[in-house]
């Protein structure tokens, strides 16, 4: 299967379990791994044969801005469900968000939740 990446995705979002982290905000960084077959993008060089990666990044951004989610992991299956419903060329997507300020007493660099999503999955739901 091949693959197309959007990594890095950098968002300010309202997301958590502590009403700080609701009223506050603070940045995500999300990636996304889409599953599909490019062959037939790869032969005709038309965009209907793919997914455009500028809607993928607008439908991220409006998840990750928006209503927010007690849960990392809430916000990542929202995401991969968005995203299998809206583009049906998906075999499947891989979700990570990452939370680089999460409230920890400790020293870390970020949480990351990563799931993975396939179209199968998600018809199930």
């Amino acid at each position: 299967m091949d693959v197309i990446r959007l990594y890095g995705m950098r968002f300010y979002g309202r997301h958590g379990v502590f009403s700080e982290e609701r009223a506050l905000g603070q940045p995500f960084i999300v990636h996304v791994e889409m599953r599909l077959d490019l062959s037939l993008a790869g032969r005709t060089d038309q965009l209907e044969h793919t997914v455009d990666y500028g809607q993928v990044y607008q439908r991220v951004r409006r998840l990750v801005e928006g209503e927010p989610v007690r849960l990392v992991e809430c916000l990542a299956e929202r995401i991969a469900a968005e995203l299998l419903a809206a583009f049906p060329l998906l075999e499947s997507v891989g979700v990570t968000v990452a939370k680089p300020f999460a409230p920890i007493d400790g020293v870390l660099d970020t949480v990351e939740v990563a799931i993975e999503r396939t179209q199968d999955r998600q018809s199930q739901r």
